[in-house]
């Protein structure tokens, strides 16, 4: 038994854990690679290997081990050989004992399971860092999937949450890295997605949000939950028989065009971004389904994300720069979007961009480059003092598990020219939306409060007036100083030229004889230039010693 305290036993986790990572060549190779079409990797030997990575992660604990399953569908980040064997702590986690299921259960839905209950499978179909999946029969005959929550998951995740937060704000302080990749924002967003996926009453609500939103689309199914038998640590829901997605064989692939299927698939992620705002965030192959008969099912809604009516649409202007191809109203739509700091190298992020999205132009799913792509710009603006919002990295996220499903399901897919079909056809129904009368008549309601506003409006700005009190506030700059920096200018340039006409005119006259003389030489004519060497003299003085002054007036 530890004599440590917990959580100096976290701390010591996570530093060792940091300690053996941080200055590895596995994340610093492949991070800086990734964009460079290197893909290459069978000359690269690593400090650690896969499965020495997977094991370290499985001893931080399940905090990390969900982090883990994050990283194994990012790759962008990761080589394949480490993305397949991070892939397994999605279904590689030791199971709850039956007996602890069995308990849990009874406890969350208030009755006895063999009462609610035909059958109840005692091996579970799944199991993972946040919980473990068991297929049962409900008394009507129908297949269900009853999804249950590890005990005392949420209090660890919290523990765990609390230490990286710590230690996030002490890197934040101390690192510029750190600073320019905000990891204190990026560990509250985590922390936030973290603590919905451990509640099932959200995620039952999710499947029926979504279900509604993509209710058109014929060839997707979402589970949707039974409520009676669902609580915050139990979600049972319809039992969907399928396969991953990816598994397809090669010999079907042959076989059956799936074009149709993926254009669908994509019309409805564009919806679910574009018009809805509701997103399913985390569309990797394991949470996205075949069916028996050639359907696809969407699973597993603990991670969601939203997206305001103002980012929904930046989102639509920067996926038509995209699909354009427009380098320019690229870098103009994330510019306007995201916080520039003062030091903000604009003109080489304009430059960069336009020639990544040049770069870019023929790709096609097989390339991997669109999903990919989004996450590069987030980078290359965190690099360029631009901070842009967290939802075009959530977006990016979900083009490149897109990339991945459809460069499996059709290789030639042209994704560019699918989002900029999907988008234009999304936006002229926004368009017509908003001529319904209901949305018509919102607007004169608007109207109508501007009109009675109005005249107030008017009388003050015309009594403002006629007593002379109407004032109008300018930040601008100094006029005076402006001015009087003018007038400096043209004195000196005026002394400059009459000191150059002396010198010119003594010149003249040193050629006409002359009965004055001093030392030797015409004596007008060294006057002339004794008066401009002086003249130059004080000139001279006054620019190297005295703009100072100018400089440092208020």
């Amino acid at each position: 038994m530890s004599v440590l305290p917990d959580h100096l036993l976290r701390y010591q986790k996570f530093i060792g854990f940091m300690l053996k990572y941080w200055n590895s060549d596995l994340f610093a190779n492949t991070a800086s690679k990734v964009m460079d079409g290197d893909s290459d990797e069978t000359q690269n030997t690593y400090d650690q290997t896969p499965e020495e990575l997977v094991e370290d992660l499985k001893n931080m604990g399940p905090t990390y081990i969900k982090m883990g399953q994050l990283l194994s569908t990012r790759p962008d980040l990761l080589p394949d050989a480490y993305l397949k064997a991070l892939a397994t702590l999605q279904d590689d986690v030791p199971a709850i004992p039956y007996e602890q299921v069995h308990h849990i259960v009874e406890e969350e839905i208030g009755t006895r399971i063999s009462k609610a209950f035909e059958s109840f499978d005692e091996k579970p179909l799944a199991s993972a860092s946040i919980g473990q999946v068991h297929k049962a029969t409900l008394r009507s005959g129908q297949p269900v999937a009853v999804k249950i929550q590890r005990p005392g998951i949420k209090k660890q995740f919290l523990s765990d949450l609390d230490t990286l937060k710590e230690l996030a704000e002490m890197a934040v302080k101390h690192s510029v890295t750190a600073q320019k990749y905000a990891f204190d924002d990026v560990l509250v967003e985590l922390r936030r997605i973290l603590l919905q996926e451990l509640d099932y009453h959200r995620e039952a609500q999710n499947l029926i949000s979504l279900g509604e939103n993509l209710k058109e689309f014929k060839d997707l199914i979402v589970p949707q939950p039974i409520l009676d038998y669902s609580s915050g640590k139990v979600l049972t829901m319809e039992y969907i028989e399928g396969r991953k997605i990816t598994s397809i064989s090669p010999l079907k692939q042959i076989e059956v065009d799936y074009s149709p299927l993926v254009d669908q698939l994509l019309n409805a992620y564009l919806q679910q971004v574009i018009n809805d705002g509701f997103v399913h965030a985390d569309p990797h192959p394991g949470n996205i389904q075949f069916t028996k008969d050639d359907k696809i099912a969407l699973i597993d809604l603990g991670m969601v994300a939203r997206f305001s009516p103002a980012i929904k649409q930046y989102i639509l202007e920067l996926l038509l720069a995209i699909s354009k191809n427009n380098g320019e109203e690229t870098a103009r739509v994330l510019l306007s979007m995201s916080e520039i700091k003062e030091d903000a190298n604009l003109k080489y992020f304009k430059k960069t961009i336009s020639d990544i999205i040049m770069d870019s132009e023929h790709s096609r799913a097989k390339d991997l480059q669109t999903g990919r792509l989004l996450i590069q710009l987030n980078r290359l603006a965190a690099d360029n003092g631009i901070h842009i919002p967290v939802e075009v990295n959530i977006l990016g996220k979900i083009l490149l598990n897109m990339d991945q499903i459809i460069a499996v399901l059709d290789p030639d897919f042209d994704l560019r020219d699918a989002i900029k079909r999907h988008s234009h056809k999304i936006m002229r129904d926004k368009m017509y939306e908003e001529l319904k009368p209901e949305n018509f008549f919102s607007s004169v309601l608007a109207s109508k409060k501007f009109i009675e506003y109005l005249p107030d409006r008017l009388n003050t700005i015309s009594k403002n007036l006629s007593e002379n009190e109407f004032e109008i506030k300018i930040n601008a700059f100094d006029e005076k100083r402006v001015t009087d920096g003018f007038q400096k200018v043209a004195n000196r340039i005026t002394l400059g030229l009459i000191i150059a006409a002396m010198i010119i005119g003594a010149s003249m006259l040193m050629q006409v004889p002359s009965d004055f003389t001093i030392l030797g030489y015409p004596g007008l004519a060294m006057i002339f230039f004794l008066l401009a060497a002086i003249g130059g003299i004080i000139l001279s003085y006054i620019i190297i010693f005295r703009d100072d002054n100018l400089n440092n007036k208020d």
